[in-house]
Formats: C-alpha cells, structure tokens, sequence
C-alpha cells in the first residue's frame, strides 16, 4: 500500500519538533540566530515543506520568529520581558507547589527524588547543558504533581519563553546556591509542607534574576567593543 503524503509528512513534523525545540533551549539555536535551514534538512534527512511544518509550530510556542521570504530565527526576549517573567514563574511555582504536596504520590516522589540525583551529577560534572534540561524536568513534574492542566501548560509557556534568555557559558556560583535550594524543595516535598515549598520556590528564583542579569551585563559589554572596534 503507497504511503500517503500527508501522513508521512505530519509524521516528519511530529518527529523534527522535539529535536528543534531541544535544540534551541540547549542553547545550539541560540537566542536571536538564524536558523540554518537546509543545514537542518542536510542533518536531519527531510525536505524543506517538513521542517518548515515544525518551524512554523515553534513560532506558535513563541520559540521561532518567521521571516516571509527569509527563513526564520530564534527568539531573543529582552531584560525588561525577562524581569517581568521570571517573578511570574515564582507565583506560579510556588502555587503548584502547594497543591503537589497535597496530592503527590509515592511514585511522583520518587521520580523526582531520582531526578534530583541527576541534577546533583550534572552539577559535579559541571555539565551546564545537562543541569539546565534537568533542572526544567524537575521544576515540570512538580507543577504536574499539581493535577492542574491549565497551570501547566502557562508553567510550561512561561518556562519555554525564558529558555530564550542568554545564559553564561559555565556554571556561576548562584548555581551552587540552587542546588542548596532544591534540597530543600525535596525536603519540603518529602514532608508535605506546602506552605514552606510554596516559600522556597517564590525565593528560587532569585539565582535566575542573578545569573540573567549578569548575562544580559556580559551581552552589553561584548556589543560595546564589537562598536569600537568597528569605529
């Protein structure tokens, strides 16, 4: 029987979103590049008309900038949409996190728990890549842990849209701060305090205001000598 066209085409699409979207909030996309198109289609086997399928469904999620008749680009948000979200992500983890610790089960506990072992391991190796997706994956489970559908999808646009922000190459200190503070949000977790979770994730995010607002300083000393060495 022939393969039909579409199908196999909605099943390109369906496999290149993932890979897209993975390599964009790993940082291989960075923020604000342009997206080497018939390099991916090189890489990935596929023509255009499936790649620009999944394209177009990453600009929906806020991830990709369509250029009519110039291909795409990586999002960059600005410090100002930084500042704005990332207290947002505090209000919205810490409320989940009271409704985790009320309905967790020993099976959410113990994924987590594992998950946290991983992150204390990528954070040994000074594997920032793999901090960052562990990191995400915990932050997720917990608001799933909520059985709030609705909260998790704004958790996750809210999460997709700050892996849009530029984030130093290596490992700062504030990381080692974290690392304290999801001890504690195990901890907490453990013990069912929605009251103190729901405390530790609101101050939590005080380590990615840091670590981004250094960035954001790094990104503008590196413009100004780029302009004076062009002067």
């Amino acid at each position: 029987m022939p393969v039909n066209p579409t199908v196999a085409r909605r099943t390109l699409h369906d496999e290149l979103l993932p890979l897209l979207r993975d390599m964009i909030l790993d940082g291989e996309l960075g923020p604000g590049s342009r997206i080497p198109e018939q390099a991916l289609c090189a890489r990935f086997g596929v023509s255009r008309t499936p790649l620009r399928e999944a394209l177009k469904m990453l600009s929906v999620k806020g991830l990709v900038h369509l250029l009519p008749h110039k291909g795409a680009s990586v999002v960059r948000i600005t410090q100002k949409e930084a500042e704005e979200l990332i207290p947002l992500l505090g209000i919205l983890e810490a409320h989940a996190s009271e409704l985790a610790c009320a309905k967790i089960d020993e099976a959410g506990l113990r994924r987590i728990t594992e998950m946290h072992g991983q992150l204390l391991e990528n954070h040994r190796h000074g594997d920032e890549p793999g901090y960052l997706r562990t990191n995400r994956a915990i932050h997720a489970a917990i608001v799933a842990a909520a059985g709030n559908h609705m909260l998790s999808q704004v958790h996750h646009l809210v999460e997709m849209r700050l892996c849009l922000l530029p984030v130093p190459r290596k490992l700062s200190p504030q990381w080692d701060e974290a690392i304290g503070d999801h001890e504690d949000i195990l901890e907490a977790l453990r013990t069912r305090d929605g009251v103190r979770l729901a405390g530790i994730m609101r101050d939590h995010v005080r380590h990615k205001m840091i670590v981004i607002g250094r960035a954001f300083e790094a990104r503008r000393a590196l413009g100004a000598v780029a302009m004076r060495v062009i002067q």
